[in-house]
């Protein structure tokens, strides 16, 4: 008889119990309760049953294990009851935190913070080559000072030296585990190294990439926003296209870039980016450093808000606080408040944009109010003139033709020394002017 074929098992997925923290007067952007609520979201995101969950209200955090010894007994026997596999913590926990608690519980559970819960997040979901450096690098960088004995896997995944053995930089050996451990670090730092200057290269590439295209003279606009807000449903319902959307935190992360045409025949580069959450790890945003300067770059931001949710302000609010750490916070901005389909109302949400400087309501999934969108993403991007007389020297043959082909050229004249025009440009581009201006043009054609 012929073999039966079977299905592979598939793995077991881990059960997780969450834990959030209120420090008294720590500012927030969530309360505990909607924080937590978004922890076991990104627990799912991470593949994770919850089973359970425990809070604690604090003055400051414990020094040794972040909360109480009553609440860490308290959820001992929670743990043992539900045969939770794995804790996490909503608030990042110190290199000493994590010893502590591991000792506590003797490595009976596996125990990661909000931080290393996202990191997993993002190297589940990263699709590129580009993408998995960052993701590892930022990994490797968070783990670094948190290894310990539960940890010395980490020497094969940096593929190095699990199989090692003897002395360990000239020194005797001093026992297994602690001989693992120094062989676990040095491997991860040569490790980091590596990954940096491979990113390094990656940063110039893009950095050379976004040179051509200011060569083209087309505007770039950078999709901004707090996860799942609907950047991707926007960019695929823009361009017809089909990049990965899903209901579910972080389901894209690799930036994705489309050519769209503006309704009165221009065109523009529009630019999905990762999606930003509260207390974003610090460690990805060094690692996404030259992802996220595609933001920095950008002539104009959408900020897209899904209106919907019950924490869109303090959303709203931790994308700005992010935009300020990666000094993106001077580029324009359009407040787009997305998802107006679900609304019972829609009006609604078009009345809430008079509380903006400027705001636009949409829905990205049917293309409501899209239009309109787009007439005050060309308004501002070649409507916003600002008048300026400029003497451009004639080997700055790019600036010259881009005054021609986006600007409205009022007085012009050719000079031994260059080009001298009067006229008004887009404010996007008024920077790239401001070297050749002068103060008349009757003062530069004596």
């Amino acid at each position: 008889m012929p073999k039966k074929i079977t299905e592979p098992t598939l793995r077991p997925q881990e059960r997780a119990f969450l834990v959030g923290v209120e420090i008294y007067n720590q500012e927030r952007l969530l309360s505990l309760e909607d924080s937590i609520t978004e922890l076991a979201l990104l627990a799912d995101t991470a593949g994770l049953i919850v089973v359970g969950q425990a809070s604690q209200k604090l003055n400051q955090p414990n020094p040794k294990t972040f909360i109480g010894s009553g609440k860490i007994q308290e959820i001992e026997s929670l743990l043992n009851e539900l045969k939770a596999d794995i804790l996490v913590f909503d608030d990042e926990l110190s290199p000493r935190h994590l010893r502590e608690l591991e000792n506590f519980f003797q490595y009976k559970v596996r125990i990661i913070d909000r931080t290393a819960l996202i990191l997993d997040i993002f190297a589940q979901h990263a699709s590129t080559a580009e993408g998995s450096l960052q993701v590892e690098l930022a990994q490797y960088e968070y783990r670094l000072p948190r290894l310990t004995r539960a940890w010395t896997h980490l020497a094969r995944q940096a593929g190095g030296g699990g199989g090692r053995a003897g002395s360990v930089g000239g020194v005797g050996l001093r026992g297994p585990g602690e001989t693992q451990l120094e062989v676990d670090r040095r491997d991860i730092r040569r490790r980091i190294t590596y990954l940096k200057d491979r990113l390094e290269k990656v940063r110039v590439h893009r950095k050379q990439h976004r040179s051509q295209r200011k060569k083209l003279n087309i505007p770039v606009i950078a999709l901004v926003g707090y996860t799942n807000a609907g950047k991707s449903t926007l960019l695929n319902f823009l361009s017809k296209s089909n990049v990965y959307v899903a209901d579910k935190l972080f389901a894209t992360l690799d930036p994705t870039v489309r050519r769209i045409n503006l309704p009165n025949g221009n065109v523009a580069l529009f630019s999905d980016t990762v999606g930003f959450i509260q207390k974003l790890p610090t460690t990805l945003v060094a690692a996404f450093r030259a992802t996220l300067e595609e933001i920095n770059e950008s002539d104009l931001l959408l900020h897209i808000i899904d209106i919907t949710h019950p924490n869109a302000l303090a959303q709203a609010e931790a994308v700005f606080q992010t935009l300020e750490e990666i000094n993106a916070n001077n580029i324009p901005v359009i407040s787009v408040l997305n998802k107006i389909d679900i609304l019972e109302n829609p009006n609604n949400a078009r009345f809430i944009t008079s509380n903006f400087e400027k705001a636009s309501a949409i829905s990205a999934l049917n293309g409501d109010g899209v239009q309109e969108l787009l007439n005050q993403v060309e308004n501002i991007l070649f409507a916003d003139n600002k008048t300026i007389t400029v003497n451009i020297p004639y080997k700055e043959g790019g600036l010259i033709s881009q005054f021609h082909q986006y600007g409205i050229i009022e007085r012009i004249e050719h000079f031994p020394d260059g080009i001298h025009i009067v006229g008004m440009i887009p404010g996007r581009i008024f920077e790239q002017y401001q070297p050749y201006e002068t103060k008349s043009f009757s003062s530069i054609s004596k």
